[in-house]
Order: C-alpha cells, then sequence, then structure tokens
C-alpha cells in the first residue's frame, strides 16, 4: 500500500477566492474546492477547512459596497453571511454524501487551556465520524481585543492544535515572491523555505484585497507557527484548477516544489503544550533577565530561577502568563510564573533558598519551571 505521509489536512481558503469581484460567492469555486476535499477523504486523508468570506458574503448580501471599519458592522455582517457560507458548503457536501460542522472559534478559545482542550476533542470525534469541521473567526462577537485578526494564522493554529501534517493556504498570488508581484514584474518565485529567517520576513508585503485581512506578513506568521509544529505549509494559487490535489501530488512524488512556495516544517517542533504557551496565552506581564540566565535558558535548557531576574513589568498573579525577555528587550520565551509580579520583585537577584526568608513562603526555586518555559526560535 502507498504510504500516506499526509494524512490530516487543513485547507484554507481566503475570502478573494470564494467570491466574486462584486462580493457575490463564486459557487463555481466553491464546488471545485470542496470536490477536492472530498477526493481526499476519499482516499482516506482527513480534512479540516479554515473558511474566510463570511464578511464577504455579508456584504453581497445586504448591499455593502465597501468593507466597514466598525466592528458592530462586521459583526453583524458576519453573521448573515456565515449562514449563508454554511448552507452553501453543506448543499454542496451532501451531493458528494459528506457532512460538514460549523466550528466558529476566538482567539480566547485557544488561550483558555480548559477550552483549547475542548476544541481540539471537538475536532478529533468530527474526523473520526467522517465530519468536515468547516473553521471560521466567530466575527460575530470577536472583538478587537479578543481577534485572532486573519484566519491564515487561525489556520496554522488548528493545523498544531489537531496535529495535522500538512497545511495548505490558497491565495490569489501563487507563492511567496522576491518582492510585491502586485506591484513589481519580473520577480521570480521562491519555491521552497527551509526557515523563516529576517531576509524571508522582509519580502513580505502589505494588506490583502478589499474582502480579506491577510498579506503575506500572516502568511508567513503562520508558516512560522507551522514551521515550529513541525507541520508542512504550502502557499499555493487558489486560481489553479484542482490545485489541493495536485500539491499533494507534488509533495508525496517528491518533486521540484515547483508550484506554489513549500515552507518545511522544522526538525525540533515544539510540544503541543509548549507550542500552545508560545502562540495562544495573553500575557500579563515580563521579566527581564540577565545574560547568565539568557544563556541558562537558551543553551542548556534550564528553568528560569530568581538570581537571574532584575527587572518587572505588569501585575501578574502565580500561574499567568509572562514575557521573557533579554536585556535588549528581545523576547526569549513565554511562560507561566510560579509567583505574582509583586512576589517576583522581591526576590528577583537572590539565590532561591532565601525565597521562604523573603515572602514567608514558598512555590519552589523556580520563577518559571522549564515545564512551563516555552523558549522562541529563529525570531519568534
Amino acid at each position: 500500500m502507498r504510504s500516506m505521509p499526509y494524512k490530516r489536512i487543513v485547507v484554507k481558503i481566503g475570502s478573494s477566492s470564494l467570491v466574486h469581484e462584486g462580493g457575490k460567492l463564486n459557487l463555481q469555486r466553491i464546488d471545485h474546492f470542496l470536490r477536492q476535499m472530498v477526493d481526499l477523504k476519499n482516499q482516506g486523508r482527513e480534512v479540516l477547512f479554515v473558511t474566510s468570506g463570511a464578511i464577504g458574503a455579508g456584504m453581497a448580501a445586504l448591499g455593502f459596497k465597501e468593507r466597514p471599519q466598525l466592528i458592530p458592522e462586521q459583526q453583524a455582517l458576519a453573521a448573515v453571511g456565515q449562514a449563508q457560507l454554511m448552507a452553501i458548503y453543506n448543499r454542496f457536501l451532501r451531493e458528494y454524501g459528506e457532512i460538514g460542522a460549523q466550528i466558529l472559534l476566538t482567539a480566547s478559545d485557544l488561550e483558555d487551556r480548559k477550552r483549547y482542550l475542548n476544541a481540539y476533542n471537538t475536532m478529533i470525534n468530527l474526523l473520526k465520524r467522517g465530519v468536515i469541521p468547516i473553521i471560521n473567526e466567530n466575527d460575530t462577537v470577536a472583538t478587537q481585543e479578543i481577534k485572532f485578526g486573519d484566519n491564515d494564522t487561525l489556520s496554522a493554529l488548528v493545523a498544531s492544535l489537531v496535529d495535522a501534517d500538512l497545511l495548505l493556504i490558497l491565495s490569489d498570488i501563487d507563492g511567496l515572491y522576491n518582492g510585491n508581484p502586485r506591484l513589481e514584474k519580473n520577480l521570480k518565485k521562491i519555491d521552497k523555505v527551509e526557515g523563516i529567517t529576517a531576509e524571508i520576513e522582509a519580502l513580505a508585503g502589505g494588506s490583502g484585497s478589499r474582502y480579506g485581512t491577510g498579506g503575506m506578513q500572516t502568511k508567513l506568521a503562520a508558516a512560522r507557527i507551522a514551521n515550529n509544529s513541525g507541520i508542512t505549509m504550502v502557499l499555493g494559487p487558489a486560481y489553479r484548477d484542482y490545485v489541493i490535489l495536485d500539491i499533494l501530488d507534488m509533495l508525496e512524488k517528491g518533486q521540484d516544489y515547483s508550484l506554489g512556495t513549500t515552507f518545511l516544517p522544522g526538525e525540533n517542533p515544539l510540544s503541543k503544550r509548549k507550542h500552545w504557551l508560545l502562540y495562544s496565552p495573553t500575557v500579563y506581564g515580563s521579566l527581564t533577565i540577565d545574560e547568565g540566565a539568557e544563556k541558562a535558558l537558551l543553551e542548556k535548557g534550564k528553568s528560569l530561577l530568581p538570581g537571574g531576574v532584575f527587572a518587572v513589568e505588569g501585575d501578574f498573579q502565580q500561574g499567568d502568563p509572562v514575557n521573557v525577555l533579554n536585556q535588549e528587550g528581545t523576547l526569549i520565551g513565554k511562560g507561566l510564573v510560579n509567583y505574582s509580579a509583586r512576589e517576583v520583585d522581591l526576590i528577583k537577584g537572590l539565590h532561591s533558598r532565601e525565597i521562604s526568608t523573603v515572602l514567608g513562603f514558598s512555590n519552589g526555586p523556580d520563577v518559571i519551571h522549564r515545564d512551563n518555559l516555552a523558549i522562541c526560535r529563529n525570531g519568534n
């Protein structure tokens, strides 16, 4: 039997690829995408679909010509458009004998550890029952403070959440170029990226179409999340016929990565818990550490002790997530603290054995234990 390295696949399709220029849903393209996803299922794979387009569909339904800037107006449009999207998706899926399930998420759903695990359990159980989870940001209730901001980031976080093997982001641009193809000519497409370096990030352009929120910057941010999760990501052209099936064929035949841009996974992916720590929680403060502590964290995988802390910011409590910064202010990692901000401020610079004397109690020798600390990689 032929090996199948890409068993669980997350497919994200941008707004501009799901609607016509005037904002109406592009039923022919939607049908084409869904048929390919069903074909993947028929091959024995599991598929999750991260969709954009709810606000765009709502704009068309209610006669909006431009995307509104006010969140309440966007929420109203999303409420109308999301219902239309799911009705269309399930109408086509039923024709092919499949069922789609709607999952609406806000950033806070993935920040809270319990809700994060609940989302995981829901999606895995849907996959076990042969259902295609259809995921979108819950724009009807999300405020600016709890929004993912774009579905590229959402798709990467979902791929990490469900331990996907492959993330496909389909866009109106066919890959990453050494410039902005919307503004420049004779550019070269980059077929393969092995790491998100500063040079790669410098190639990111501005925002996307008037129906979406994501540009190349958000796609590179998604690629970074996928890289740290050990997931292959391909940015491909949504306008190309059978692009989903062709990308799978390219990857599994080991061809030349000529279709789209393939972002290869990192060699040492983060555990699910540390990935959640690094990308999901809202932080409540920061700890600035000295050079010795920085070396111990980055090179030796040690816990953060009070002796290595020399500055505390924020008003966090025990168990809250905080940023860990070096003396230049560069983010080193994120972790869950064993002490409140006031308590860390009292014991910073001291030996661990002095904690009980100063505070009158001890929650352990570490300000942040290494099991509760996620270290940034390559400038995350």
